[in-house]
Protein backbone atom coordinates (compact mmCIF):
# COMPACT_ATOMS: atom_id res chain seq x y z
CA UNK A 1 0.00 0.00 0.00
CA UNK A 2 1.44 3.34 -1.05
CA UNK A 3 0.52 6.58 0.69
CA UNK A 4 1.60 10.00 -0.52
CA UNK A 5 0.77 13.13 1.45
CA UNK A 6 0.68 16.68 0.16
CA UNK A 7 -0.62 20.09 1.16
CA UNK A 8 1.75 20.96 3.95
CA UNK A 9 2.91 24.57 4.11
CA UNK A 10 3.79 27.48 6.36
CA UNK A 11 0.72 29.35 7.53
CA UNK A 12 -0.16 32.08 10.00
CA UNK A 13 -1.90 31.45 13.30
CA UNK A 14 -5.63 31.16 12.71
CA UNK A 15 -5.18 30.06 9.13
CA UNK A 16 -6.31 26.92 7.35
CA UNK A 17 -4.76 24.10 5.34
CA UNK A 18 -6.04 20.98 3.67
CA UNK A 19 -3.79 17.95 3.59
CA UNK A 20 -4.29 15.20 1.02
CA UNK A 21 -3.22 11.58 1.08
CA UNK A 22 -3.40 9.68 -2.19
CA UNK A 23 -3.44 5.92 -1.79
CA UNK A 24 -4.67 2.72 -3.39
CA UNK A 25 -8.29 1.70 -3.85
CA UNK A 26 -7.82 -1.24 -1.48
CA UNK A 27 -6.62 1.07 1.30
CA UNK A 28 -9.31 3.72 0.96
CA UNK A 29 -12.09 1.13 0.67
CA UNK A 30 -11.07 -1.32 3.39
CA UNK A 31 -9.37 -1.14 6.74
CA UNK A 32 -8.66 1.92 8.84
CA UNK A 33 -6.97 5.13 7.81
CA UNK A 34 -5.65 7.96 9.90
CA UNK A 35 -3.62 11.13 10.15
CA UNK A 36 -0.77 11.35 12.64
CA UNK A 37 1.70 14.10 13.44
CA UNK A 38 5.13 14.21 14.99
CA UNK A 39 7.49 16.89 16.26
CA UNK A 40 11.20 16.28 16.92
CA UNK A 41 11.84 14.29 20.07
CA UNK A 42 8.20 13.34 20.57
CA UNK A 43 6.10 10.28 19.78
CA UNK A 44 3.71 10.25 16.85
CA UNK A 45 0.30 11.51 17.88
CA UNK A 46 -2.92 10.28 16.34
CA UNK A 47 -4.85 13.30 15.05
CA UNK A 48 -7.85 11.88 13.21
CA UNK A 49 -8.90 8.43 12.10
CA UNK A 50 -11.52 6.65 10.07
CA UNK A 51 -12.68 3.16 11.03
CA UNK A 52 -13.23 0.32 8.54
CA UNK A 53 -16.96 1.10 8.35
CA UNK A 54 -15.98 4.39 6.65
CA UNK A 55 -18.40 6.19 8.98
CA UNK A 56 -16.83 6.21 12.43
CA UNK A 57 -14.34 9.05 12.75
CA UNK A 58 -12.26 9.84 15.83
CA UNK A 59 -10.31 12.97 16.67
CA UNK A 60 -7.66 13.82 19.22
CA UNK A 61 -8.95 16.22 21.85
CA UNK A 62 -6.41 18.81 20.81
CA UNK A 63 -7.91 19.13 17.32
CA UNK A 64 -11.59 18.34 17.85
CA UNK A 65 -13.77 21.08 16.42
CA UNK A 66 -10.93 22.46 14.29
CA UNK A 67 -9.87 19.53 12.09
CA UNK A 68 -12.09 17.46 9.80
CA UNK A 69 -11.22 14.13 8.19
CA UNK A 70 -12.92 13.23 4.93
CA UNK A 71 -12.34 11.07 1.89
CA UNK A 72 -13.04 10.94 -1.83
CA UNK A 73 -13.27 7.29 -2.77
CA UNK A 74 -13.35 8.04 -6.50
CA UNK A 75 -9.97 9.77 -6.16
CA UNK A 76 -8.53 7.29 -3.63
CA UNK A 77 -7.76 10.27 -1.43
CA UNK A 78 -8.02 10.96 2.29
CA UNK A 79 -8.16 14.59 3.43
CA UNK A 80 -7.52 16.51 6.60
CA UNK A 81 -9.05 19.97 6.69
CA UNK A 82 -7.31 22.02 9.37
CA UNK A 83 -8.85 25.30 10.54
CA UNK A 84 -7.94 27.81 13.26
CA UNK A 85 -4.39 26.56 13.23
CA UNK A 86 -2.20 27.13 16.28
CA UNK A 87 1.59 27.11 16.72
CA UNK A 88 1.28 23.79 18.57
CA UNK A 89 -0.12 22.24 15.37
CA UNK A 90 3.33 22.60 13.82
CA UNK A 91 4.54 19.09 12.96
CA UNK A 92 5.29 16.59 10.25
CA UNK A 93 1.93 15.09 9.31
CA UNK A 94 1.66 11.47 8.22
CA UNK A 95 -1.06 9.45 6.56
CA UNK A 96 -1.41 5.84 7.73
CA UNK A 97 -3.38 2.76 6.74
CA UNK A 98 -4.14 -0.64 8.22
CA UNK A 99 -5.95 -3.57 6.59
CA UNK A 100 -7.31 -4.75 9.95
CA UNK A 101 -8.05 -2.68 13.02
CA UNK A 102 -10.07 -2.43 16.19
CA UNK A 103 -12.72 0.24 16.58
CA UNK A 104 -11.13 1.39 19.85
CA UNK A 105 -7.56 1.65 18.59
CA UNK A 106 -7.83 3.81 15.54
CA UNK A 107 -5.68 6.62 16.96
CA UNK A 108 -2.90 4.32 18.14
CA UNK A 109 0.31 4.26 16.15
CA UNK A 110 0.65 0.50 16.66
CA UNK A 111 -2.59 -0.10 14.71
CA UNK A 112 -1.04 0.97 11.42
CA UNK A 113 1.47 -0.79 9.24
CA UNK A 114 1.52 1.45 6.17
CA UNK A 115 2.85 5.00 6.33
CA UNK A 116 3.48 7.87 3.96
CA UNK A 117 6.67 9.97 4.04
CA UNK A 118 4.91 12.94 5.64
CA UNK A 119 4.22 16.58 4.82
CA UNK A 120 5.40 19.50 6.95
CA UNK A 121 2.98 21.97 8.51
CA UNK A 122 4.40 25.07 10.17
CA UNK A 123 2.20 27.56 12.01
CA UNK A 124 3.64 30.87 13.20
Amino acid sequence: VQLVESGGASVQVGGSLRLSCVTSASAIRGGCMAWFRQTPGKQREGVASRYIDEITIAYARSVKGRFTLSQDVAKNTLYLQMNYLKPEDTALYYCAAARTCSSIGTLRESTYNYWGPGTQVTVS
